[in-house]
């Protein structure tokens, strides 16, 4: 889907501005309410925009441990693992890679011994081969989008 200036301009304010009417966002970006509306709509529709949720800090909420678990999966059982691992509420995302492992999970625990128990828990589910745990030190890249979506945006002369 093409992304033009003016869907840059909104999703920006939708980034930067969560909590702002959408009123007060047509009257930001100079365009009629309606305008606005049904590009918001259609960005919805078209799957760029898909959550309008607050965003929540494992850490603020007792989880500061942050690690990266990779899991080997024995042959066939990747859907199953897949299902189990939706059952750990420590486990915040899980994708199914290549490379080293069959699954990539992003873990957050209380500290290094919750963290551990975590791990353990993982170990012990039917399918899982093995699994290697890398803890994330410190954040040098937050989670983000604008920079993409403002290249994207972006006209051929800019």
């Amino acid at each position: 889907m093409a992304v033009d200036e003016l869907d840059t301009r909104i999703l920006r304010l939708l980034l930067e501005q969560p909590r702002t009417s959408v009123r007060e966002y047509a009257r930001m970006l100079g365009v009629a309410r309606g305008t606005l509306q049904a590009r918001m709509d259609r960005l919805e529709r078209d799957g760029v925009i898909t959550g309008t949720g607050p965003s929540l800090s494992p850490a603020a909420l007792g989880h500061p441990v942050l690690a990266f678990v990779h899991i080997e999966v024995t042959q066939g059982r990747l859907d199953e693992v897949g299902d189990a691992l939706a059952a750990v509420p420590e486990i915040i995302e899980a994708f199914s890679i290549t490379g080293g492992g069959d699954l990539l999970t992003r873990v957050v625990a209380r500290d290094n011994a919750h963290l551990e128990d975590v791990v353990q828990s993982l170990i012990s589910m039917p399918g899982v081969v093995r699994t290697r745990t890398e803890v994330a030190l410190r954040e040098r890249v937050p989670h983000r989008v604008l920079p993409l979506v403002e290249s994207i945006g972006r006209t051929p002369n800019d």
